[in-house]
């Protein structure tokens, strides 16, 4: 028998998929609420005074060549123009770009990391963050502080937060902010699939209208600032949040 000489490595399960398990004794679910509630608490604190958020998804798996990288990149830019801050999951990647645009641009850049075995590391272009240890608690946060969504091209991660935002706005949850979702290439079947759920009726011809498609900064922007400038009108805070975070 032949000895095996790579070294093999247990991956430690996250703390989201343990709960996942099924049923857990009584004292263990309760503890889990506890610390639900924590991570919530930790989030607050942290993005209370972050400012009036534009948040960013897309794959951590880009590299700072990639046309995509680039794109995100200068959309972190442009939201640093409007005077907004640029949320991202705060790892590599399409966040790195985003973060990277607005931190050099001169912009407020935050990111909402998670615990990962893998791919996801705090990125060098951050003003503030924070790291949630359950995605749900982290995907909460970027949709409550964010005015508008940018989805770049991604995975499962960033499928599953384009989908749940426009569940949000569809079932008037949370407002109806804009969604843009940028790359029609690489979106393209996905764009066919939505057109196809309204031909069945799963979908509206109204619900349509919740998503922006372009391959277009201009038209992205201008969409996002035309509905923020006549829906809101930002404020400075002029006072400190009783659990005394920093501005």
């Amino acid at each position: 028998m032949t000895e095996d000489k790579h070294h093999i490595e247990k991956i430690i399960p996250a703390k989201e998929s343990v709960y996942l398990e099924g049923p857990k004794p009584r004292a263990n679910e309760l503890f889990f609420a506890w610390d639900i509630f924590k991570q919530f608490i930790k989030g607050f604190r942290a993005l209370h005074f972050a400012g009036p958020c534009i948040t960013v998804f897309g794959s951590a798996r880009f590299k700072e060549d990639h046309p995509y990288y680039k794109a995100a990149w200068e959309f972190g830019k442009r939201i640093a123009d409007t005077g907004f801050v640029t949320l991202t999951g705060g790892g590599p990647g399409i966040m790195e770009a985003a973060n990277r645009g607005a931190f050099e641009n001169g912009g407020s850049s935050v990111g909402i990391n998670i615990k990962l075995p893998f791919e996801q590391k705090e990125n060098p272009y951050l003003h503030k963050s924070v790291t949630i240890d359950y995605f749900f608690v982290r995907k909460t946060l970027m949709i409550k502080y964010s005015y508008a969504f940018i989805i770049m091209p991604g995975g499962w991660g960033t499928m599953d937060e384009l989908f749940e935002t426009l569940t949000l706005i569809q079932t008037k949850t949370i407002n109806n902010f804009p969604v843009v979702l940028f790359g029609t290439k690489y979106h393209q079947l996905l764009i066919d699939y939505i057109k196809a759920m309204e031909v069945e009726g799963t979908i509206s011809s109204e619900d349509l209208k919740l998503l922006l498609i372009t391959d277009d900064y201009d038209d992205a922007m201008d969409h996002i600032e035309t509905y923020i400038n006549k829906n809101y009108k930002v404020k400075a805070r002029k006072r400190m949040w009783w659990l005394l975070e920093k501005r």
